[in-house]
């Protein structure tokens, strides 16, 4: 898996994307010097691809616009972002599944030609292997403590705890803690007890009926996905509910998912070495629906 199609944006004066290119993804395209990797100072948005269309691209840009109001960034055009995820997307050999990567920077760190303060912004996308194990047989999980109260977002906006920021290696360190207790994927859980996100992921619980999340104002990342199975839920007469959860909750819930926009709906089969039952045809019908969001 490599980097195949990738397009680089121009900024007008205000900072706001007024075009971009195609351009060799095997050539060089960013300097030393750039801001996203100096500092980690920008925004990121994940868009899955399902037969080369990109899932849920409303969504994403809508998500991709609050981060960059949170880091204050300038506003984007999300027409000219739509038109370059559509034409990355277009350029890639067929497959049957891949994503796309749109990166906002605060630019360029010493000089950038056309001032100080403009953005640097690029989409890059390319094909994937299929998720299908991940999907079918679910994923064994491990809770880690997060380090922050769930009130973070209130007591201490300047962390940006909500924003999908590309200051991520924190996100990878836990990826290699589960690993190292022989597990594969993180539910992060705040420091006084709460349920929170995966690393690069939502998590879903179903009681009964009901679809319940924990709730967004708790300083995690809105998930895209999230919303979407949510909106199929109610059309299909589950309840569904934002709520404070705990441990407890996860393990007293008659299913669990961690789901995004590249793995989709995996369902959680364990639980710090506690297996866990699988809904497989509610896991079937979940993902079906999220690959059929190509709007």
């Amino acid at each position: 898996m490599g980097i195949t199609a990738l397009a680089l944006f121009t900024f007008d004066a205000a900072g706001s994307a007024d075009g971009y290119r195609l351009v060799d993804p095997a050539e060089p395209a960013l300097t030393v010097t750039e801001l996203a990797t100096t500092r980690g100072d920008g925004i990121f948005e994940g868009i899955g691809l399902a037969a080369g269309r990109p899932l849920k691209v409303a969504r994403h840009l809508a998500r991709f616009a609050e981060s960059a109001k949170m880091l204050e960034l300038p506003a984007q055009d999300p027409a000219i972002w739509s038109a370059a995820i559509h034409e990355v997307a277009a350029a890639l050999e067929p497959s049957d599944e891949g994503w796309i990567k749109l990166v906002l920077s605060r630019g360029d760190e010493v000089r950038k030609p056309g001032g100080a303060g403009i953005p640097t912004g690029w989409a890059y996308a390319t094909t994937a292997p299929p998720l299908t194990r991940e999907r079918a047989e679910g994923l064994r999980v491990v809770l880690l403590d997060r380090g922050y109260r769930h009130d973070v977002a209130q007591t201490s906006p300047w962390l940006l705890q909500g924003a999908k920021t590309i200051s991520y290696a924190v996100n990878r360190s836990v990826v290699r803690e589960a690993a190292r207790r022989d597990a594969d994927e993180v539910v992060f859980v705040s420091s006084d007890g709460y349920l929170l996100e995966g690393p690069t992921s939502s998590i879903v619980l179903r009681s009964g009926n009901t679809l319940r999340t924990p709730r967004t104002d708790l300083g995690i990342l809105a998930g895209t996905t999230q919303a979407e199975i949510f909106a199929w839920a109610d059309e299909k007469g589950y309840s569904t509910s934002y709520d404070l959860l705990t441990p407890d909750d996860l393990a007293a819930a008659d299913a669990a998912w961690l789901v995004s926009a590249v793995r989709l709906a995996a369902p959680i089969r364990q639980v710090d070495g506690i297996p866990k039952a699988v809904d497989a045809p509610l896991t079937a019908a979940l993902n079906a629906h999220l690959r059929s969001l190509t709007a």
